[in-house]
Parts: C-alpha cells; structure tokens; sequence
C-alpha cells in the first residue's frame, strides 16, 4: 500500500474554498435588499456553472495526481 501524498491533496483545497465562498456569496445575494437588481439574477443564474467548472478543474487535477503517483 503506497503512503498518500498529502501535498497533492493540498492543492485541492483552494478549490473547496472558492466552491464555499460561492455558496456563501449566493446566499447573500439571495437577501431581499438585491431582489430587484438584474445583475443578481444573472449572477445567481450562472452560479451551478461556475460550480461545474470548479468540479471539472478538481477532476483534472486528481487524474493527474493519479498519474503522476504511478
């Protein structure tokens, strides 16, 4: 059994950062005060893919860990 390289898991970490402060930063434009802005349903609307992004860039990220360890 190969020890695990935790520098390589590290990396991800950022991700998992800016998929939180997204869903924070959704939340708080959800508030009542942004209800009639545009510029908060356009943001709130291209939110899940900016999300999907972040997933596909942590996917490419570990199949090249995966790689790179054997």
């Amino acid at each position: 059994m190969k020890k695990p390289n935790y520098k390589k898991e590290l990396m991800m970490l950022p991700l998992l950062l800016v998929s939180i402060a997204m869903c924070i930063g959704g939340h708080f434009i959800l508030q009542p005060n942004y209800q009639d802005n545009h510029w908060a349903e356009y943001s709130l609307a291209a939110l899940p893919f900016l999300m999907f992004a972040v997933v596909i860039i942590a996917i490419k990220i570990a199949i090249k860990a995966d790689k790179d360890e054997e």
